[in-house]
């Protein structure tokens, strides 16, 4: 039977993954409004169901919350790609994490605290890549650009197929299927 409590409890919990959705679909990133809303839900319909469940045994709620954890760590693995520029969606992974515990939060009762953690996350994520750009933009060493002159990108004239062939291999383009 659905409770007032749990009502407001599943209502908030879209709500405030809503809102973190908004912002990481605004960026283009791949966990965007719907994901992070369905994290946000379910994790508060199980918080609330382990509690109906539980009714009293705090133990049961303590397991449930934790295979909540460990299969939201799932999705997270999911977002993160790693390839030759490095590693990304990092944040999209941190993202998933906090909303899962902010709709945990939510399916609890605990409504301030996820509300002011899904203020404080707004905050980050639209706050903190300025500050940081402008704070370490003078201490990251500059790369040197490759030269693209049309020199280099050109194959040597009169030369045989095996003497182009480490040239070829050297500036071949890659494909990132």
């Amino acid at each position: 039977m659905l409770w007032p409590d749990d009502l407001i409890s599943i209502i908030l919990a879209v709500l405030f993954g809503a809102v973190l959705g908004a912002e990481r679909e605004f960026h283009g990133k791949a966990a965007g409004l719907r994901t992070n809303v369905l994290i946000c839900l379910g994790a508060a319909v199980f918080t609330i169901i382990s509690k109906q469940i539980a009714a009293g045994q705090q133990d049961s709620i303590a397991r449930i919350a934790a295979q909540i954890v460990t299969g939201v760590g799932f999705l997270g693995a999911g977002a993160i790609i790693q390839d030759r520029g490095g590693v990304h969606g990092l944040t999209t992974a941190a993202t998933i994490w906090l909303v899962a515990s902010i709709g945990m939060a939510c399916g609890a009762g605990f409504y301030m605290l996820a509300f002011f953690s899904t203020v404080l996350a707004i905050l980050v994520l639209l706050g903190l890549p300025h500050i940081s750009r402008v704070t370490f933009k003078q201490t990251k060493p500059q790369q040197p650009k490759p030269d693209t002159s049309a020199s280099q990108l050109e194959p040597p004239p009169d030369k045989s197929a095996e003497d182009i062939l480490p040239w070829l291999s050297k500036h071949k383009k890659k494909n990132r299927n």
